[in-house]
């Protein structure tokens, strides 16, 4: 009777833990209308999409459109836009490391775009140093402000850790509004770019942006499936019970941070090369709500979701400058219809392990077929 009862324990205990690992949005009905499983149509659907998207192909055909866009449409409009998108695209990639990995409410994410953009602008202008030559420093100088902004700050939560970034964010600005070797109000301007490669300008600064944004959002979901990944995870679930378990969360979250400053501030040098001229209000609380709006609009935690929230947020204006006035409002209308419908983002991400995901693909399908 012992032995029954403590392997009957035993079944139920792994049953909770798988189902704890790969649970799904809980199915909620109305009133009256019942609560079941999906229908088999739609599930079929959901399985094809993310087949698709898991597909280890997608990536590559994706940046392989990016980097033949020249030679479908090298229109000085089209380039310009395509860089802004891809420069958004590296900008959002890099704060879903924060948010969506590791489940850090960040309102600032703008100040280290705006070191990144500032100190190549600074060193480029006033000390003759090559953009490309400016990275390391970008790095170095990003990493010193999630030092200090970080360090002492990571171990609040949600709404205070918030306004503790916004704060930070508005710093910044403020300090490149007041500072002489910043241009002040002014800005910078006669920044020069990557080199022109033999090409067209714009067009080599647009391959070298699309070229550093593919491996950026490559390194980026690597990231975001390996050992550090799953770290994050578990802190974004229950940081409590992480800790429990012996991860050092306050050391995950400070990766996290660390590592989405990096890709802020390399973005900030792609702007500044592609505007060639920076001044604080581009650098404003309205770019980093944006940015956030590109990763919850996507789905915070995936990757490819992600990327399609960001070119989205990035193009659908442009897309509807023809509505003229009006686009805007359309653009706030078709966004609110899609986090009505899709609350979890366009392209949600999938908890749970793929390998087991893929076991519990082939078992539903082989019960359903029996």
């Amino acid at each position: 009777m012992n032995d029954k009862s403590a392997l009957q324990t035993g079944e139920d205990g792994s049953a909770y833990v798988r189902a704890v690992e790969e649970r799904a949005p809980a199915n909620v009905a109305l009133a009256g209308r019942g609560v079941g499983s999906p229908k088999p149509g739609g599930a079929q659907l959901s399985r094809a999409l993310s087949s698709v998207l898991a597909s280890k192909w997608l990536g590559a055909v994706v940046a392989g459109l990016a980097l033949v866009l020249p030679y479908l449409d090298s229109s000085t409009y089209v380039i310009q836009i395509a860089t802004d998108a891809l420069i958004f695209v590296m900008l959002a990639v890099g704060l879903n490391i924060v948010v969506g990995f590791c489940g850090l409410l960040d309102l600032g994410y703008a100040a280290f775009f705006a070191i990144g953009a500032y100190t190549s602008g600074v060193l480029s202008t006033k000390f003759g140093w090559p953009m490309i030559a400016t990275i390391p420093a970008v790095v170095v100088a990003a990493v010193a402000g999630g030092l200090i902004i970080g360090g002492p700050t990571l171990r609040l939560r949600s709404d205070y850790l918030a306004i503790v970034t916004l704060g930070f964010g508005e710093i910044i600005r403020i300090t490149a509004n007041n500072l002489d070797f910043t241009g002040g109000p002014n800005g910078l301007y006669g920044i020069p770019d990557l080199g022109n490669f033999g090409l067209r300008s714009d067009v080599a600064i647009y391959w070298v942006t699309a070229v550093i944004v593919c491996l950026a959002v490559l390194f980026s979901s690597r990231l975001g499936r390996g050992r550090l990944g799953r770290a994050w995870r578990f802190v974004r679930e229950d940081e409590d019970a992480a800790e429990a378990m012996g991860i050092h969360t306050y050391k995950v979250k400070f990766t996290a941070y660390i590592a989405g400053a990096i890709f802020g501030g390399i973005a900030g040098v792609l702007f500044a090369a592609h505007q060639t001229a920076i001044s604080p209000p581009s650098f404003n609380f309205l770019w980093s709500a944006l940015i956030l709006m590109a990763v919850v609009l996507g789905g915070m935690g995936s990757t490819p979701g992600v990327v399609v929230g960001a070119l989205a947020i990035s193009l659908l204006p442009e897309l509807l400058r023809d509505a003229q006035n009006w686009r805007y409002l359309i653009f706030g209308v078709l966004l609110i219809v899609i986090m009505i419908f899709r609350p979890q983002g366009l392209l949600p991400a999938h908890i749970g392990e793929p390998k087991r995901r893929k076991r519990q693909a082939s078992t539903t399908n082989l019960g359903g077929a029996s």
